[in-house]
């Protein structure tokens, strides 16, 4: 089979330029404003400053090897720093590897983050053209496809607006289908789907499946493991900039899950960005010992915390978490579906709990995800989700009905009674 990219010993590194002071603690830029300040009113001369910088080298990716073929529908995962988005940048030509060999067989298209690739002051007609002939297309090609992409993206209305007055999800939509209608022989796309709404995000997958299935190749970077394990036929996981682990979907979900790989996490930071009227900070899994992490026996209950800011008074501020495995939505929970009264939710730091008894969840790997906002107006999406794996480690399933290999994703939820002589 033709390889599509090769990679051999790939490394890309930066160099990290950090100020420190005589003592040897690094100064941040409030310091630096608060001394210059003091010296601007300060009447007596100021000794200079003993601070001097420091550099770092980090090494975004760290000698990666491997080959991809022609027609792999390739998901990139991983935690974040792991060296996804730069792996992608390298392959896209955006930026250039610090050593090592990149081969790579045809064009490429990518899509790695909303802004790239189209000029801001022209068109949306005006940049497929453009993204088209960068592509080495011809106009007569380019307009073959025109319709196509124009309905795919569903903007006909504002086709001849300059792109920078478009939405975030317009131009997603509208990059996206020219990035996999113009044919290229590679197709490179970064978690910059989550810009759409589902019924979006699903399209563009089934458009990758396609682009797959006519012999082209695909690169995917997703924290979302039910799309990767839905759309993608091969998954290389990245860590700290290696290759940890390349194999198929399934098998790298669950090492991704796994303890091997995670070590006891189950934990996500999330930045508070200060702008949203309530802001989601932190989400974590326990079990019945307390401790964080994203392995579970199904004998054992599974704790989801999530803590969150509220800046101001809110009237009906909600919390969902939605459940899934192998690309299928099992449930949605709202936080406050139990509440008899609507509750107004005061400025403050909050945790809440969800709770998922034991035997409940049959052996499998599973996503989280979370989100908040009010009955009609959605605050904050998690983009990244947590993983986790429930394994059975206490009981044999060998004889049990709720074993991995039968219907289902739950355990039963009901109970039996049998009467004995009934009549």
């Amino acid at each position: 089979m033709t390889t599509s990219i090769s990679v051999k010993n790939l490394s890309k590194s930066y160099v990290l330029n950090h100020q420190v002071d005589h003592a040897g603690s690094y100064v941040s830029l409030r310091d630096v404003i608060v001394q210059r300040t003091k010296n601007l009113l300060s009447l007596s001369k100021q000794p200079k400053s003993t601070a001097y910088k420091e550099t770092e080298t980090f090494w975004a990716l760290d000698g990666l090897s491997f080959d991809i073929s022609q027609g792999e529908r390739v998901g990139i995962i991983g935690r974040n720093g792991a060296g996804k988005s730069t792996l992608l940048k390298v392959i896209s030509r955006i930026t250039a590897p610090t050593k090592g060999q990149l081969s790579i067989t045809g064009r490429v298209a990518s899509l790695l983050e909303v802004g790239t690739g189209f000029h801001p002051e022209l068109t949306g007609r005006e940049n497929i053209y453009l993204n088209g002939a960068v592509l080495g297309m011809s106009r007569r090609d380019i307009k073959g496809k025109f319709d196509e992409i124009v309905a795919f993206a569903e903007v006909e209305r504002f086709l001849d607006t300059p792109v920078k007055r478009y939405s975030s999800g317009m131009y997603m939509r509208l990059a996206f289908s020219v990035a996999a209608h113009l044919e290229p022989d590679i197709l490179v796309v970064d978690e910059v789907l989550a810009v759409g709404d589902a019924a979006f995000q699903k399209k563009c997958l089934g458009k990758m499946r396609d682009v797959g299935h006519d012999g082209r190749t695909v690169l995917f970077v997703s924290h979302n493991m039910g799309a990767i394990s839905e759309f993608c036929n091969r998954a290389i996981l990245l860590e700290q900039g290696k290759v940890f682990s390349d194999g198929s979907p399934s098998e790298i979900i669950a090492l991704y899950s796994g303890k091997e790989f995670n070590n006891g996490t189950g934990l996500l930071e999330i930045e508070d960005d200060g702008s949203k009227e309530s802001c989601i900070t932190r989400i974590s899994m326990s079990g019945d010992d307390n401790k964080v992490k994203s392995y579970f026996d199904l004998m054992e209950s599974i704790s989801i915390d999530i803590d969150y800011i509220v800046r101001e008074k809110l009237p009906e501020l909600q919390l969902t978490i939605i459940l899934s495995k192998d690309g299928l939505d099992l449930f949605q929970a709202f936080d406050n579906d139990m509440r008899d009264e609507i509750e107004v939710t005061n400025k403050g730091k909050y945790r809440s709990r969800y709770s998922i008894p034991r035997m409940t969840l049959k052996e499998g790997v599973y996503t989280v995800k979370v989100l908040q906002g009010l009955p009609h107006k959605l605050i904050q999406e998690v983009k990244e989700e947590l993983v986790f794996e429930v394994s059975s480690n206490q009981i044999n399933l060998l004889r049990k009905s709720f074993r991995h290999d039968r219907v289902g994703c739950l355990i039963s939820p009901g109970h039996w009674m049998r009467e004995e002589n009934y009549e």
